[in-house]
């Protein structure tokens, strides 16, 4: 009788760990999985703010490869990619930037920058002027870069170039860009030397439904 005690006893002990091990699997479900996730990238979105000042550490080149894999995973008219990447590591070129536009004086102390370009080769056609969508594309890809940072511990701002076509051309000789590549920005990218809050930008009077 002892012996069979002991089976019962471990049988039941087997059945209750089988239990709670379902129920722990159950209350795992992939719809609060799912908000998880959600709440992450909202809260992403909400906390990113524009950084200018960074520490001396520099950024892993395969940090600098997610940033850039989020860039191009931007939408984009047709699939047309219409754009280029440069990344800028080089200090010279750095300070460059940094003396030939006022604005951008954070980009020599930064560890790398991008500068996103619209390629005028490749360029979704349609029904759209000589222009396309490559400045909507560009920007998707900027702000998916800006984002990706953030979720990474860094920071970024994004310093305008394009419309103005003196920064255009000043910004296409320092780099040595060809023709066909118009630069829409420089973005600055590193690990903040501050915490910087972000703008609460939400105004509900600029939401309209149906009609204006």
């Amino acid at each position: 009788m002892k012996g069979y005690h002991w089976i019962i006893l471990l049988l039941s002990i087997a059945l209750i760990a089988v239990s709670v091990r379902l129920g722990a699997q159950s209350s795992s479900s992939p719809e609060k999985e799912g908000n998880s996730g959600s709440d992450a990238a909202l809260d992403c979105i909400m906390t990113r703010a524009s950084v200018r000042s960074y520490t001396d550490r520099q950024v892993a080149d395969t940090t600098i490869n997610k940033i850039l894999r989020a860039g191009m995973a931007a939408p984009t008219a047709a699939n047309q990619q219409a754009w280029q990447f440069v990344v800028v590591t080089d200090q010279n070129l750095k300070d460059s930037i940094t003396a030939a536009f006022e604005y951008t004086k954070m980009v020599d102390k930064c560890s790398f920058a991008v500068v996103v370009c619209g390629d005028m080769n490749n360029l979704f056609k349609g029904d759209m002027p000589d222009g396309g969508f490559w400045v909507e594309d560009c920007s998707a890809a900027s702000e998916n870069m800006l984002l990706a940072a953030h979720a990474l511990g860094l920071g970024g701002v994004w310093c305008g170039i394009y419309p103005l076509k003196e920064r255009v051309e000043r910004l296409r000789g320092i780099l040595n860009l060809p023709s066909n590549l118009t630069p829409l920005n420089v973005m600055a990218f590193g690990y903040p030397a501050q915490s910087v809050a972000p703008k609460d930008k939400w105004t509900p009077s600029k939401i309209h439904y149906n009609s204006f």
